[in-house]
């Protein structure tokens, strides 16, 4: 779990460089799909699939 969780940090950081710099590529797609990756594993993944799930639900309301 504490792997994970600095994995993402790190991810986290690096993604939001890349975001900073306008420096969209490959590179920064890659770094978005791994921290997408390491934050599934931790312990934020119910909540936010709770989060995206109510957004959905108010998406479909409109």
């Amino acid at each position: 779990m504490i792997v994970s969780v600095s994995a993402a940090l790190l991810l986290a950081v690096i993604v939001v460089v890349l975001l900073r710099q306008r420096a969209v590529g490959i590179g920064s797609a890659l770094a978005c799909a791994a921290f997408g990756f390491c934050l599934a594993s931790t312990g934020l993944a119910p909540a936010i699939k709770q989060f995206l799930t109510a957004v959905a639900s108010l998406a479909s309301l409109v």
